[in-house]
Formats: C-alpha cells, structure tokens, sequence
C-alpha cells in the first residue's frame, strides 16, 4: 500500500489516509479502560471498519495500475489479524473483555504496518475459481486464529484456576465465560477452520495447472494433517486441555508458515515478489 518490495512508490493519499486513521484508532483501542473509558471501547470497532476498508482497497490493488490482487503476505497477515478482531468484536457484545481488545488492538496496529510495508505486487488471477480460493484460504486462517485466541485464554484461565487465585479457583468460569463453554467455543472455530482448509487444498488441488511441492504445499498438507489428528483425537480419544491446545497451536504455527512465512522469504528475504 505505502511500500512495495518492487517498486517503492507512495500509495494514493485516499489510502494513506485511511491507514493513518486506522492506526491511530487502534493505538486508542489499546489506553488503559480506566483512562479513557468511552473512547477506547468506541475505538476499536471503527478501527475494524477502516481496516477492512482498507484492505478491500489494497488487495483488490484500486487505483494502482494494472489489473489483479495483492497477495503479499502483508495483506494476508493484515486480513487474518482483521478476522479475527472481527471475531472478538461480535463476542464482546454479549461478553466485554479490555484485557483482550488491548492485545488484539495492538495486533491490528502493527498488521495495518505491515501491509503498508510490504504489500505485494498485483498479480493476475489464474482462474475464474481464484477468489474462492483465497477467500476460504484467508478464512481458514482467521478462523484457526480465533481459536487460537480462545485457546490462550482458556490455558491461561486453567493456569490461574491449578495456581488457586483468590476469586477464581473453584468457579470454573474463565473471564466470565465457563470454561467448557470456552473449550467447545474453541474446538468449534477449530472444526470450521479445518472444513475450511480442506475445501481450500481440494480446491487448490482441482484447479492448479501443474502440481507443484513447494513450501506452500508441504507445509499446508503438514498443518491439515495436525488439525485432521486433533479433530479425531477429540472426538475419539476426548482429548482437552493442554494436550489438545498443543496441537492446535503446532497446526496454526504450520499453516501460517505455508502462505504468510513462504511470501515472507520470498517477498523479503530474497526480494523475488513476482515468484
């Protein structure tokens, strides 16, 4: 959007724009509730809507020439991270929580950054199903990300809970919400994201013009198989608790090396955009 790894050129001031506004909103989002109660709350949902107006306009490549999407794995890191605000900002409606609008305003923050710096170069769409694809590509990722979320709230509440912290031990609840609601609500997000990874590689694999194993392949056939053998364990085996969020954090660390880390050291790294 601002930089490109190609080509260095300022992005429309419309853009621009919108992401300075963006940013700025999400830095608010972050201040402590106590310091400013009213515009903090208020903050984050219009970051969320400029953040994905802006990646609306950046992905889709408007006012650059040529056409085609921005794929880069800014722009894919900055639309997971959006998913996943978006996630949370429906929850928060029936369960507020500051503590995790702080983190995930600073996670937009610094995704609306990276997209600006490294947004990729357009490139054509190979095929008239390419939308779809990344579309439930992308989706995976934000739904394997909100579960990730759930996840880390639910270890850290079962920490607090085995530590015995005074108004929390015996209660089972975990930030207001009981902590086997919390688990089913992450096993849940697991379940859509791995329906969703599956019609993505099926899709892939149906339109590719010529198969190729490269680490994009691997590594998203290796977090497929993770999520395929959590999946099964818990329904099979019953399998909770750490032992289970292990696996999800392992399988979300591989499926974000599969696109975000390959573009990273392609983009990045080895300076080749157009590969």
């Amino acid at each position: 959007m601002i930089l490109s790894a190609g080509s260095p050129t300022l992005a429309p001031q419309g853009a621009l724009l919108l992401a300075a506004v963006a940013l700025a909103l999400y830095l608010a989002a972050m201040l402590p509730q106590a310091a400013m109660r009213r515009w903090a709350a208020a903050a984050l949902p219009g970051a969320l809507v400029l953040h994905g107006l802006l990646l609306a306009i950046d992905i889709a490549g408007f006012g650059q020439p040529g056409s085609g999407a921005r794929l880069g794995f800014g722009p894919v890191l900055s639309m997971t991270v959006w998913l996943v605000i978006a996630v949370h900002a429906v929850e928060s409606r029936l369960l507020p929580l500051p503590a995790v609008r702080q983190w995930l305003a600073g996670g937009g923050a610094l995704a609306v950054l990276v997209a600006a710096l490294f947004p990729g170069e357009q490139r054509p769409l190979a095929n008239a199903l390419a939308p779809l694809h990344f579309v439930l590509g992308v989706g995976s990722y934000g739904l394997f990300g909100a579960a990730v979320l759930h996840a880390l709230m639910l270890d850290a509440a079962e920490r607090r809970l085995r530590a015995g912290t005074p108004g929390l031990a015996g209660t089972g609840q975990a930030l207001g919400m009981p902590l086997l609601q919390l688990e089913r609500l992450t096993f849940r997000f697991v379940e859509a994201g791995f329906a969703a990874l599956t019609a993505t590689l099926l899709l892939g694999a149906a339109t590719a013009q010529r198969w190729q194993w490269d680490h994009k392949v691997v590594f998203s056939l290796l977090a497929w198989g993770v999520f395929a053998a959590l999946v099964l364990g818990r329904r099979l085996q019953g399998w909770r608790g750490r032992s289970a969020t292990r696996w999800l954090y392992g399988g979300a660390l591989l499926l974000l090396l599969a696109y975000v880390g390959s573009r990273f050291v392609l983009e990045v790294v080895l300076r080749r955009t157009g590969a």
